[in-house]
């Protein structure tokens, strides 16, 4: 498989994993979610992702919210399963699952904890992706797993070049190991990474990439629109999305990808539940977003912005 097997593009919500007040996995609320994301047109949806807490689920809950994912998208958009795991075996249960469950492809970090060398992380991927027939997206997330790919040179060729290997979600804290990535291989796999912004635009425009995977998808109003103007070749109205689109994520996301107030899947939760959008609670270790000041900052960013404007949102 290549980059041609898939088409793999645009906007994706890294979906948050509604939990009740009490901890059970809201079926109803990861229902109504991704309703809202088929009605905001997104172009495809990572599930039980970081953003999902995967690390707080049961086995059952991950198996369970990819096929919810699977049956209430039913064929519109791409549904990609997160399978990170700490050990090759865990992973392929999981991608097998995913697999007989009708996800479209399968993602995995390289595994936490563990700070794997590129050999063995060439190796894992090599174990987990062949597993199945699904296509695979490489996950680069050194804040979540203190290896970055991108500062090894060769290792995304390497990976790249493993037969069932289409993508690489590249979510390194620095922009240019990011570009690096999509200069080396984005002529073979699907680049998702930060693209935007105006710098990104340029890179779409004239080197290669194909999208952004964004926690939680609150910017689907700005983002979805970048890039169908993006698609189109509209420069201009893709650099107006880009600015406001911005003007959001700026606002609550630092550059290392940690949250402007608290931890990102808080301050997710936290502002979804101020547009009124089925985002649920967090679950231990993570702790909610209750200070009446940052929930008012946070309320600022989402009205001075425009996205609740655009949203639609309940106050």
């Amino acid at each position: 498989m290549d980059r041609d097997d898939v088409t793999w593009h645009g906007y994706w919500p890294a979906a948050p994993t509604p939990f009740t007040a009490d901890g059970r996995l809201d079926e109803d609320a990861w229902r109504a979610l991704l309703r809202l994301y088929a009605e905001q047109r997104v172009h495809g949806v990572l599930v039980n992702g970081s953003t999902g807490e995967w690390f707080s689920q049961s086995p059952d809950e991950r198996r369970r919210v990819v096929e919810i994912a699977a049956e209430e998208v039913a064929g519109r958009f791409p549904v990609v399963a997160g399978i990170t795991a700490y050990t090759p075996d865990e992973a392929i249960g999981l991608a097998r699952h995913a697999a007989t469950a009708g996800a479209d492809g399968v993602l995995a970090t390289p595994p936490p904890y563990v700070h794997p060398g590129p050999d063995e992380i060439v190796d894992y991927y090599d174990r987990i992706s062949s597993a199945t027939a699904l296509p695979f997206m490489v996950y680069n997330w050194p804040r979540g797993v203190a290896v970055d790919i991108s500062a090894h040179p060769g290792l995304a060729e390497r990976l790249a070049a493993l037969d069932n290997v289409v993508a690489i979600k590249d979510s390194t804290g620095d922009w240019l190991r990011m570009l690096g990535t999509v200069e080396a291989v984005s002529d073979r796999v699907r680049v998702f990474g930060s693209f935007l912004h105006r710098r990104g635009l340029a890179v779409l425009m004239e080197i290669g990439g194909d999208g952004n995977i964004d926690g939680g998808g609150m910017g689907a109003p700005f983002a979805v629109p970048y890039y169908e103007a993006v698609a189109a070749g509209d420069r201009q109205a893709a650099r107006e999305w880009a600015g406001r689109y911005g003007a959001l994520s700026s606002r609550l996301i630092n550059p290392d990808y940690s949250g402007v107030y608290g931890t990102p899947i808080a301050q997710l939760k936290a502002a979804m539940n101020l547009l009124g959008q089925p985002g649920g609670h967090v679950r231990p270790p993570l702790l909610p977003i209750e200070d009446e000041a940052t929930l008012r900052a946070i309320d600022a960013v989402l009205t001075e912005s425009g996205l609740k404007a655009a949203a639609g949102a309940r106050a």
